[in-house]
């Protein structure tokens, strides 16, 4: 009789142990000069980044970026300038469910560069990135919209005995204090019941998320390079957070950011849509990892461009800068062009706490330092530097 059916016997079946997944063996002798190479060329655009003095602004614009190319890859398409909008509070329009994904991809972008290394290869960072959270100790937890009374010994068991009265309110603030800190760092609670409609009833995401960091733990003394190739593919072979495609590149990232390779995220959604590689699920192990090594290489060929286009525009705009006084807004309305894809006329005064007429004065005082506008009509003008 089958393991687990009505009336049958436990005893009879033999106990298989935990699940594992298999990691590949790779002939390290073929592949040690190609990861060599890759390696060298993160480490020189990575200390080129942080020589250039732009790495703030490239990483902004390409975590920008990446959040509307990583849903291009999932078949939705996404308008870089809405994002750009909505991170601002700024919507020309209702979100869209495309738009508030690729929200989510920024923002798991940004979580993960705000912590320490580490952090994001964890239970926690794993559940901090996909926006939810482990309920904090002591909350008080109640149904939604019932209001408990203070009076009530059992809403309040932490301080139902206290001789203040007015404990219970304090604490009542201090929970709802402690869920809107979460929300604000990008945890928010894991609801306990889930939708079949959504969700798969058959897959355990707690066990993938073990293997998965089981992968990572084991791949720890590997090269960076190889280590995230293994675990990017695992991560697509264990079907991990089928809602959250996008995770997997800023996990394999954050694996090379990790292992000290590079201080930033790289572009690997943009190089993976430019590199020719698809997986199929028939290659090898080393087909796997040459394709990996393949968006590496795109990824860096990107990022280098647009840190080229950064320089330029930098440097023309300064020369303009460099005549006006201390107390000018022109040297701020450049750093918001250097850190986002796209600037609009709105967006620059209310950044910059200034009026729009004295933005269009900006605008023009910079003259032919100005980067591309990108949208050649009256009403709604946008400047990019692209």
């Amino acid at each position: 009789m089958a393991f687990g059916s009505r009336g049958g016997d436990f005893d009879d079946e033999p106990f298989l142990g935990p699940r594992t997944y298999d990691l590949p063996e790779l002939p390290w002798e073929i592949i040690a000069g190609r990861l060599e190479a890759i390696t060298i060329s993160i480490l020189k655009f990575d200390a080129r980044l942080e020589a250039s003095g732009l790495a703030a602004g490239w990483q902004s614009r390409c975590d920008m970026t990446e959040a509307v190319r990583v849903l291009i890859l999932d078949g939705h398409l996404v308008d870089v300038g809405d994002l750009v909008l909505h991170d601002a509070g700024m919507d020309v329009r209702h979100p869209t469910h495309e738009l508030t994904r690729a929200a989510s991809a920024l923002r798991a972008r940004r979580t993960a560069l705000a912590r320490k290394a580490p952090w994001p290869l964890s239970i926690d960072g794993l559940a901090a990135l996909r926006g939810i959270g482990g309920v904090a100790e002591n909350t008080i937890v109640r149904s939604k919209g019932k209001k408990p009374n203070p009076d009530d010994e059992d809403a309040y068991p932490l301080y139902a005995n206290d001789a203040d009265p007015w404990m219970a309110h304090f604490a009542e603030i201090d929970a709802l204090l402690d869920r809107t800190n979460q929300v604000l760092a990008g945890e928010t609670p894991l609801r306990k019941s889930r939708s079949h409609l959504v969700y798969d009833p058959d897959q355990d995401e707690d066990e993938a998320e073990d293997l998965w960091l089981d992968v990572v733990q084991r791949t720890s003394h590997w090269p960076a390079i190889a280590a995230a190739a293994v675990a990017g593919n695992a991560w697509l072979d264990l079907n991990l957070y089928t809602r959250l495609p996008w995770l997997g590149l800023i996990m394999a990232a954050s694996i090379l950011r990790a292992r000290g390779l590079t201080s930033h995220l790289l572009p690997l959604a943009a190089g993976f849509k430019q590199s020719k590689f698809r997986p199929q699920g028939r290659e090898g192990a080393r087909e796997k990892l040459e394709g990996f090594c393949q968006v590496l290489e795109e990824a860096l060929a990107i990022a280098h461009k647009d840190l080229d286009r950064l320089v330029l525009a930098r440097e023309l705009m300064s020369r303009v800068t460099a005549r006006t006084r201390s107390n000018s807004k022109l040297p701020e309305l450049v750093e918001l062009f250097l850190s986002r894809p796209l600037v609009t006329g709105p967006l620059a005064a209310k950044l910059l706490k200034v009026t729009p007429k004295a933005v269009d004065l900006m605008l023009a005082q910079l003259g032919g330092a100005l980067p591309r506008e990108l949208t050649g009509r009256t009403r709604y003008r946008a400047w990019g530097i692209v």
